[in-house]
């Protein structure tokens, strides 16, 4: 049970929430809704990670469920599993990703990498962030940074809050 009540939302932000949810909210979006001003950042913020950058589906949600794992955020996995399955990940690649040292083909295995190195530890290694150059432009690669900063915080707020 999550350690604040739930909230509707009412308003143009909790509208504009709803609408990019496809008209229905979800319990992270409750909680977020306490604070309208910072709900209508995220929703933007969040909005954009999921729909307008190049990064591919299947990369972002490789990315978001691998941080779902590492900071242990169940509600993150469970919204994010269908939407990783509707990009083409299926039960093998899924199940790797819940593993300590996932074996994936050489490029996701260094998304993946990445993804543990800033989430664990912080800091990137420069051979691992070199390696990264050869497979993404410079936007994809702030494109992939932002994605896993975003969900870092995203799985954070939702562990914290009990969600």
């Amino acid at each position: 049970m999550a350690r604040l009540p739930d909230t509707e939302g009412t308003g143009e932000i909790a509208a504009r929430v709803r609408d990019r949810r496809g008209g229905e909210l979800r319990p992270l979006d409750r909680m977020l809704l306490h604070s309208p001003q910072l709900a209508d950042g995220w929703n933007s913020l969040l909005g954009a990670i999921r729909g307008r950058l190049r990064l591919g589906a299947d990369l972002r949600e490789s990315v978001i469920l691998r941080i779902a794992v590492l900071n242990r955020a169940p509600y993150e996995w469970t919204a994010h599993e269908p939407e990783a399955r509707r990009a083409g990940l299926g039960d093998a690649e899924l199940a790797e990703l819940r593993r300590e040292k996932p074996e994936l083909d050489a490029r996701m295995s260094r998304v993946i990498a990445y993804t543990d190195a800033m989430t664990r530890d912080l800091h990137v290694p420069d051979a691992l962030f070199d390696a990264l150059r050869a497979d993404f432009t410079d936007a994809e690669l702030v494109e992939l940074t932002a994605t896993v900063a975003a969900y870092n915080m995203v799985s954070r707020f939702l562990v914290a809050l009990d969600v």
